[in-house]
């Protein structure tokens, strides 16, 4: 395949593309980044040029190359109790209040990648059941989304190699919540059982998702547009329960973009609560 990079125009037309698939907003300096990963996918399905595969991309009639494009540009970029503080939050804060309930509770892990955030979460929740006995007998139920197929295959599977286990997890939850099979490691099927996961693109419609009580949205609302951000926001807040919690990546915030939520001050750090409806 010749190594010219994307045109200028045909750069703008798969900005609009991607935006309109998917939601991520692409700025006007990611030239290189675009070409090298788009000309892997173009060398993978034989097209002779960038310019050939993108006029194919933007007829729309080749899914598998769709996904296959979208899979390339979505940053699948995650690790084991990424950030830490959601997390000591959930175990410290959170379940304690869900607790009192006695009533089954759900959490969201949105574009959750290969699993990774969702099984925190689960240990999480190992490790709150093991320190307080029998406070939080209720079933809890978490749900993993994200837009690639690809990646909500490898969530499924609960197998990772030594270089994805070693990045946030430490030697003593590897050896507690997983077990050496080959070259990889498996999570305990305990970890696994309260998880499951199903590809969502998050511009399409949550409610069969059903009602939450915590959603994790972390690192995600980075890429999209503000128009995109306030009705992801807006949607997400008709399916948590009354009270509530979203809980956002450290840079991110719904102020500015919808009323729905307000902050909650933790020791450890910063929740959004919705508010009474």
């Amino acid at each position: 395949m010749e190594n010219s990079p994307i045109a200028a125009h045909e750069y703008d037309t798969f900005r609009h593309y991607l935006e309109d698939a998917c939601g991520i907003v692409l700025g006007e300096n990611k030239h290189y980044l675009v070409t090298s990963r788009l000309k892997r996918v173009a060398e993978d399905f034989s097209f002779p040029s960038l310019s050939v595969m993108m006029s194919t991309l933007v007829k729309g009639n080749d899914t598998k190359l769709r996904e296959t494009v979208i899979d390339a540009m979505t940053t699948n970029e995650t690790m084991w109790f990424r950030d830490i503080y959601p997390f000591e939050i959930l175990k410290k804060d959170l379940l304690p209040e869900l607790s009192k309930k006695n009533a089954p509770i759900r959490i969201w892990s949105a574009a959750s990648s290969t699993g990774q955030e969702a099984y925190s979460i689960s240990m999480s929740i190992s490790e709150f059941q093991q320190s307080n006995p029998g406070k939080l007998s209720s079933k809890v139920e978490i749900v993993g989304t994200d837009i690639s197929q690809t990646v909500v295959n490898m969530a499924k599977s609960g197998s990772y190699d030594e270089l994805s286990v070693i990045r946030g997890l430490s030697p003593e939850r590897r050896d507690k919540f997983f077990t050496k099979k080959g070259d990889n490691w498996q999570l305990q099927r305990d970890i696994m059982a309260r998880a499951r996961f199903t590809e969502l693109n998050l511009l399409t419609n949550y409610t069969l998702l059903g009602q939450f009580d915590i959603i994790f949205c972390r690192n995600v609302l980075i890429y999209f547009s503000s128009e995109m951000k306030k009705d992801i926001l807006e949607r997400m807040a008709k399916i948590l329960k009354p009270g509530g919690t979203l809980i956002l990546g450290g840079s991110e915030s719904p102020t500015g973009y919808t009323k729905a939520f307000g902050m909650v001050r933790y020791s450890d750090g910063v929740v959004y609560r919705l508010h009474d409806k």
